[in-house]
């Protein structure tokens, strides 16, 4: 059983996702907080793994050349600050219990946060 997946946050849920957990800085545009459940965009909410809005906008301006670098300042992010350590440790040991889902609007999920973030939770489950 793979229980650790990603998605396309405002996709129809899949068969087998589990929670989805929407790991985006932004809620999305027009949508009250307590209908983004109800929208399929995800379950809960967790800003804390998103890339911070410096990185986002420096990764904005010009994404397929900044792509090599993003990763690697996103990695320095997420595993440098105890908050998100933290959340990755939970999400890791949450993923060997049940099915979780982790999810971005990224339509392309290799050029995604999102990719990043599952293979930082893979290591996790690993250790």
């Amino acid at each position: 059983m793979n229980s650790l997946r990603t998605f396309q946050a405002g996709t129809s849920r899949k068969r087998g996702e589990g929670l989805r957990i929407g790991v985006v800085r932004y809620l999305p545009r027009g949508v009250k907080k307590q209908d983004y459940a109800r929208l399929d965009y995800f379950d809960v909410w967790l800003p804390l793994l998103a890339p911070s809005k410096e990185l986002l906008k420096w990764v904005h301006a010009d994404p397929a050349e900044r792509w090599p670098t993003f990763v690697e300042r996103y990695k320095r992010e997420m595993l440098n600050h105890t908050d998100s350590r933290q959340a990755i440790q939970l999400l890791a040991k949450l993923a060997k219990q049940t099915r979780i889902s982790i999810g971005c609007y990224c339509s392309d999920e290799e050029h995604c946060h999102r990719s990043i973030l599952r293979k930082l939770i893979e290591q996790e489950m690993k250790s």
